[in-house]
């Protein structure tokens, strides 16, 4: 690691002003980690994976995101996402997720490392609407950043505001929620309130010490809720892929959120890419900032960030692969610099350089996706548009053995110290439409559960 990631990461110590001896971590397996502990919400369904055998769907699910208690040594929060669910394609309403838990309500949990090394569970906020309800983890509606997910119960047929009368687009609609959110991001302030962004609107959503919403963030205007919108492109995020990694500067007076990969502006076609948005909002004014991150390669994920300075930061850079499938699965830990790197929000015009209301900023007349999809990275070049610069901190597929399909959370410890975190999806996964037990090696013998790892950044 170099001597400035060192510096920068002593400068966060200091303006933490928490303390960041956490002398239990050390007692943590390097290569087996420390497993979450879980409950089993239901185990009654057959498993897709293993004929004969119970799927058992688990809560659990607590590795969407994870960051520090700004107080509490050897304490963490991490936060779950929408919910156990699968791909399904219905004949007569398309192609959604099944919810076998549809009630679920998302939540963050209160995680402390004891003094031998294992993670204990000490409490969980339930996610609340503004008068004090539970939110679910349902879809959107359309308008406010839905993507036309059906959700469907475990049998296929469609969940409907009452569930004792068949569907009626008048009087018995889908049932969906404009405050539920799948969320991904979790960021905890010194004042006990915390922020989480999601893969639905993206919204970005503000919650007190309770779990209820006080504000929200998102790309639409017309949503009363929100004080601050993001720009309107942001609504083109892709489906199942939206603002995956949320963080705040030390001052905690900026957010920055990391979308997981190519947004589809304008459309789907530039899916196939590895450009990746970053958006930072100053929360005493709105001000809006954008940046772009260049991923190793197409379709990669950003699932997690941590702030070293205001303007230095750890991110997550994986793939979707096992290593039981692959022994080149990649999952790593960069650190950028937007010091260096152009914001999309301030950059001078020209004659081929406009920002258009919808679509942001292009080049003759194309999305930045369109413009690197058909002419590469060179064409961002030549109108001097740089992105953030990177530089590898540490390779877990080598380092560590790291076995498990996401990485998603990032736990900044101490100068030299960063835990992190696996989404197991509620130990579940879907194939052609069925609930298949999730498991980490071929055998299927080794079922996937939130594990924490911790990665000494002196060691390479």
């Amino acid at each position: 690691m170099s001597k400035k990631l060192l510096l920068t990461l002593v400068a966060l110590n200091v303006l933490a002003q928490a303390p960041m001896l956490y002398a239990n971590t050390d007692k943590v397996d390097k290569l087996q980690g420390a497993v979450l502990p879980f409950s089993v919400m239901r185990n009654d369904i057959p498993n897709g994976a293993k004929a004969g055998t119970m799927l058992e769907i688990r809560n659990g699910g607590y590795g969407s995101d994870m960051t520090a208690h700004p107080s509490m040594a050897n304490h963490f929060f991490a936060l779950t996402e929408r919910g156990p669910n699968a791909s399904f394609t219905s004949n007569t309403f398309g192609k959604g997720k099944i919810f076998p838990t549809p009630a679920y309500t998302p939540r963050i949990g209160l995680f402390k490392v004891g003094a031998a090394g294992e993670v204990l569970l000490l409490k969980e906020i339930l996610l609340k609407r503004p008068d004090g309800s539970p939110i679910t983890g349902l879809p959107n509606n359309a308008d406010m950043g839905g993507t036309g997910e059906t959700p469907f119960n475990i049998d296929g047929t469609p969940i409907v505001m009452d569930a004792n009368k068949p569907f009626d687009k008048l009087t018995n609609p889908l049932k969906l929620d404009n405050f539920g959110l799948d969320g991904e991001g979790l960021v905890a302030l010194t004042d006990g309130s915390f922020w989480v962004s999601d893969e639905y609107g993206p919204h970005i959503v503000h919650f007190d010490k309770d779990g209820v919403e006080i504000d929200r963030i998102n790309a639409f205007s017309q949503d009363a809720r929100t004080k601050y919108n993001l720009p309107a492109e942001f609504a083109n995020r892709r489906p199942n892929r939206g603002m995956e990694g949320l963080a705040i500067t030390p001052d905690e007076r900026t957010l920055i959120g990391t979308m997981q990969s190519t947004m589809y502006n304008p459309n789907k076609s530039v899916k196939k890419l590895n450009l990746v948005r970053l958006v930072t909002i100053d929360l005493e004014n709105g001000k809006i900032g954008q940046y772009l991150y260049r991923q190793e390669k197409a379709q990669n994920s950003n699932s997690g960030i941590a702030a070293l300075t205001s303007t230095e930061f750890v991110v997550i850079e994986r793939d979707g692969s096992f290593l039981r499938d692959n022994p080149n699965a990649m999952k790593r830990l960069y650190r950028i610099d937007l010091s260096n790197a152009t914001n999309l929000e301030s950059i001078p015009l020209s004659d081929g350089l406009k920002q258009d209301p919808l679509l942001g900023l292009t080049i003759n007349g194309e999305t930045l996706e369109q413009a690197v999809l058909n002419h590469g990275w060179q064409v961002l070049d030549t109108f001097n548009i740089k992105a953030v610069k990177k530089s590898l901190i540490a390779d877990l597929t080598q380092r560590i053995g790291y076995a498990h399909d996401k990485l998603e959370g990032i736990w900044l410890i101490n100068p030299t110290t960063i835990g992190v975190l696996n989404d197991d999806d509620f130990a579940t996964w879907s194939n052609k439409g069925k609930l298949q037990q999730k498991y980490l090696d071929k055998n299927q013998t080794v079922i996937d559960t939130n594990t924490l790892y911790i990665i000494d950044t002196k060691q390479k």
